[in-house]
């Protein structure tokens, strides 16, 4: 068990803090909820949308796919034509917590697996983005979690602001398990967040917030 009490807090963004889901478009172009689900688990399925996360152009992505399902051409294209849609705006819970860890003065930072095309649209219209001190995108890595290796960039990343971190100074939130369980392989604490109580009962156990 680690007796470091961590003093950073690394954010994942999807999940936590901005609500995204793909149903929330192809419910408007799918109207059959079996098809529509259908469509989602095995043609423009997670497998698929993460390489564009770790550096794959949706051009390439969108030709490959089509081609494949040259009958789903068009739902294929609107994955990127209409991505915005998929956004249905920050997490309220979530922000909630940053706000008042921003607020204690803890240092912030961002650890995200997004397209590097389509990350633009959320620096331009979620200003919260730019409290962080840094934000570590994978697209622009062409790393994507949970690979180690964009966990040490993102050490080496916050050092630029804080020379002397060690990975025990250091606590990532993020929805999915197996992220959160890769940084606590490398020594960081982390949670995996579930709801914004348990998280911020964690973070208050640590003394993180008041």
């Amino acid at each position: 068990m680690k007796t470091v009490t961590p003093t950073i807090v690394v954010f994942d963004l999807g999940g936590v803090l901005i609500d995204w889901n793909p149903d929330y478009l192809f419910r408007q172009l799918i109207a059959d909820e079996t098809e529509r689900q259908w469509f989602l688990a095995n043609v423009c399925n997670s497998e698929w949308d993460l390489q564009q996360d770790g550096g794959r152009p949706f051009s390439e992505a969108i030709s490959t796919l089509s081609a494949k399902y040259p009958e789903h051409a068009h739902l294929i294209a609107a994955f990127h034509a209409r991505w915005t849609e998929m956004i249905g705006g920050t997490i309220a819970e979530g922000i909630a917590i940053f706000d008042a860890l921003e607020t204690t003065g803890v240092p912030l930072f961002a650890l995200t697996n997004w397209s590097a095309e389509t990350f633009p649209y959320a620096w331009d219209n979620y200003p919260f983005l730019h409290s962080f001190k840094d934000v570590l995108m994978s697209g622009r890595e062409k790393l994507i979690k949970p690979d180690p290796r964009i966990y040490a960039r993102m050490l080496e990343r916050i050092r630029l602001h804080y020379p002397d971190t060690e990975p025990e100074q250091l606590v990532f939130i993020d929805d999915v398990r197996k992220n959160a369980d890769a940084a606590r392989e490398l020594g960081w604490h982390a949670i995996h967040h579930t709801t914004a109580a348990d998280t911020a009962a964690q973070l208050y156990h640590w003394g993180l917030l008041p």
